[in-house]
């Protein structure tokens, strides 16, 4: 059973310059407990995905066509108030700086005792506070945190930046989330913490029975992680199957050229292979393959057709080198 189903998505803003269609007939689904890595250059529409799934779309943002159905509830046509009841309890986001989502002049214990209050108020379960102490104690600890009284009576400025990202995923665990959606929730640590935060999830997902949607630039962050990998290029996803799949043996080029773009460590004299060309204007995105102008590969279908889906060997392709 899935607790996310996007079908056909079409996502665009409003500009200066011309509407910019963000995502384009995206179709892809998250399973329980499963852990699905969203991956791509910036400007791809990861984020903007992630914004579309809990509904917090800037204002010149409108969904043009398709459906999410977020737990059985189609999302696009949510008003406001229906929308925040979802959030928090149904979806909960990480973003990608963890400092603006702490209140800088409130307590962590306030904030993750708020937390536990706005979902009982949401299940309409009784708040107490003993009871409710408690419970952020344990979740703290869960989120391999320390001496959680004392991180308890921090503000946020006093904590480190990989604290202060599992203090948010500690209040993802007391909203007790079935999707959470981590939007570059390793961007801003280092490479130790990095490591540390994306085990945690992983080891909170088994115990938790959590889906996870991870956000990523960096395919080595999503193949940690995740069960599938989804890439996405210009609003489109042009590959999608199981993150040892994708990893091994990509189909598509541009996640072909992904992955070689990677650096290989002991391999210190192998050059960088940088995928040439830049990313497409999307007010006036390319005729035909999007990926086509900056394709190796490219052939004349490319220029004039936009390719379809091919399912292949339980993967999902766009490209008119499959099928």
């Amino acid at each position: 059973m899935s607790v996310l189903e996007v079908r056909d998505l079409v996502v665009e803003y409003s500009t200066v310059y011309g509407v910019l269609r963000a995502i384009n007939r995206l179709s892809f689904e998250v399973g329980e407990a499963e852990s699905v890595g969203v991956v791509g250059e910036s400007g791809s529409g990861k984020s903007t995905l992630g914004l579309s799934v809990v509904r917090l779309l800037p204002p010149n943002a409108r969904y043009a066509g398709g459906s999410i159905i977020l737990d059985g509830q189609e999302v696009t046509r949510m008003s406001n108030s229906e929308a925040r009841r979802i959030r928090g309890t149904t979806a909960f986001m990480i973003f990608q700086d963890p400092l603006n989502s702490l209140n800088p002049v409130k307590k962590v214990s306030t904030q993750l005792l708020e937390a536990v209050e706005m979902r009982c108020k949401k299940l309409g379960e009784t708040y107490d506070v003993e009871k409710a102490t408690r419970e952020v104690v344990e979740k703290i600890r869960d989120v391999r945190i320390p001496d959680p009284e004392l991180i308890m009576e921090r503000y946020p400025h006093q904590l480190s930046g990989g604290q202060i990202q599992r203090v948010i995923i500690a209040m993802a665990l007391l909203m007790r989330p079935k999707l959470l959606i981590a939007d570059e929730p390793t961007s801003a640590l280092d490479v130790t913490i990095q490591a540390q935060v994306l085990k945690l999830m992983n080891d909170l997902k088994k115990e938790y029975g959590m889906s996870i949607m991870l956000i990523t630039h960096d395919i080595s962050v999503a193949y940690n992680i995740s069960d599938r990998i989804m890439v996405m290029y210009a609003g489109e996803l042009v590959e999608l199957g199981s993150a040892d799949g994708v990893i091994r043996s990509p189909m598509h080029p541009y996640a072909k050229a992904l992955i070689a773009s990677i650096p290989r460590g002991v391999m210190r004299d192998a050059p960088l292979e940088p995928i040439r060309g830049s990313p497409p204007n999307m007010i006036h995105p390319p005729s035909g393959c999007r990926f086509h102008p900056r394709c190796p590969f490219v052939m004349d279908v490319c220029r004039r057709e936009e390719p379809r889906e091919v399912h292949q060997d339980g993967r999902v392709v766009r490209c008119y080198l499959y099928g």
